[in-house]
Formats: structure tokens, sequence, C-alpha cells
């Protein structure tokens, strides 16, 4: 039988299953491809079907592993129900979980911040994840246990104007977490990361001259990170090397000022 705590093995996630929403793109794409990589067969979710095929084709085609591409809206409950019962029927379980999906529009004053965007904002951010850990959670649960991932970000503790129902529904999840791995413990673990700025596609909204600046005057490292810059911490949560760290939020920022 093969030792889960091999040092050389530590990151290894062959024979797993992994579901990352929000997993076309960005952050979520580098996970799904770090995640194939490192052995498992991966399950990749978003709104846009066609995103997760293309990045499903690739899986398969630079990895080997299987990859199944799947629509849902994570802000409605049926959509992720339905895709639960799907991953289910197709794979039988699920080991990793991460949520990742999140979304922040701008605004240019809080009364331009709308019911429907508010409710928006906090359903891909918040309600979504909630469900998820409640459906995937409780199977890992009660099956062979697994580990959840949920992807916070530093706007939940250092936020500002312009982003206050996205900073709200982020330190949400981070009270989530700790609450999720004592409700789903001891078999299941759940942890945050709360990026950053990475650039993502988000970036293309930034005054990047500016954001560079700022950066490397203020950073510890002096830059914005690098999308691929997750996976570390990323496979650290998603594999043995993580097997005493539950409830907890790792900030991964380049060092950004308290």
């Amino acid at each position: 039988m093969t030792d889960p705590y091999d040092r050389t093995r530590l990151f290894d996630l062959t024979g797993k299953i992994a579901l990352v929403t929000g997993g076309s793109r960005g952050l979520g794409r580098e996970m799904v491809l770090a995640f194939a990589a490192a052995g498992a067969d991966v399950v990749i979710a978003s709104r846009k079907l066609a995103a997760c095929e293309e990045l499903a084709e690739t899986v398969r085609g630079t990895t080997g592993r299987e990859a199944l591409p799947i629509a849902c809206h994570v802000g409605r409950w049926e959509e992720i129900d339905r895709m639960v019962d799907a991953v289910y029927d197709r794979f039988g379980r699920v080991d990793v979980l991460v949520n990742n999906a999140g979304m922040s529009p701008l605004y240019d004053s809080v009364l331009d911040v709308t019911e429907e965007l508010y409710d928006k904002v906090l359903g891909v951010n918040l309600k979504g994840p909630f469900r998820l850990m409640a459906q995937v959670g409780t199977r890992m649960a009660a099956g062979a246990g697994g580990s959840i991932i949920n992807i916070s970000s530093i706007g939940a503790v250092r936020t500002g104007k312009d982003v206050i129902p996205y900073a709200a529904a982020k330190a949400g999840l981070n009270s989530m977490t700790a609450s999720f791995a004592h409700a789903l413990g001891p078999a299941v673990r759940v942890n945050g990361i709360m990026p950053g700025g990475f650039f993502t596609d988000v970036a293309a909204h930034w005054d990047r001259e500016a954001f560079d600046r700022h950066a490397a005057r203020t950073f510890a490292l002096g830059r914005g990170g690098e999308p691929r810059e997750i996976v570390g911490t990323a496979l650290y949560f998603a594999s043995a090397a993580s097997s005493y760290t539950t409830g907890s939020v790792l900030v991964v920022d380049g060092g950004v000022p308290a």
C-alpha cells in the first residue's frame, strides 16, 4: 500500500477527482492544469461551456487525464445540484472541491449598487460555495473524505469603497471556511486561499502602470502575481501535504502591507 506521507509523493493526486468552479480561466485554469499534471481527473465548471470544453481538450492532450467540462452558474442552487449529480454519476465521488468562481462588478457609487447586482455578487461568491460545500462536503464526509479549498480574496480584510458587496461576501467565505471545517471534520479538510493582485483577466480593468508602481513601492515582492503562482498553495491544500491543516486561510499576495 502506498504511504500517503511518502515525502517524494506528498503532492501526488493520482486517482483523485478534482472539481474546480470558475475553472476555465485565470486562477481556476491554472489549478485545473496543476491537478491534472499531479494525476487527478478533473471537472471544469463555469458558466461558459465552450471555454470548459476547450480546456478539457488541453488537459486530455497534455496529461492524459479525464476531464469533464460542465456548465454551471454557481449562484443558482438548482444548477449546482444538477452539476453535483452529473459529477457523481460520472466519477462516483469528488476528492477535491475548489470554490473558485467569483465576480466583482464595478460601480461608481454605493447608490449604483442595485438589489439585483448585490444579490448576484453574494450569490456567486457566498451562497454558491455554501451549497457546494453542503452537497459535496456531506458526501465526502460519508465516504473516504476529501479536501475543500475556498478561493477568497485579500479584499476580505483590506477592502475599499468600490468592492463592498464583494468584500463582504469574501469575508463571509472566510468565516464559512472555519465553520465547515468543524461541520465536515474529521474526514474532510476545509481551507481557504486569499489571493492578492494576480494578473488574471480581471487585471484588464486595472491601470497597469499605476498598479506596477504601487506594487514596486509597497509589496514585499515588488510586483503582482502570475496566475501559475497560485499552484503551489492549491496543491498543498489538495494533497496529503496538508493532512493536519483545516480551517485555515492562507494569504498569497506578494506581501501587501497590513
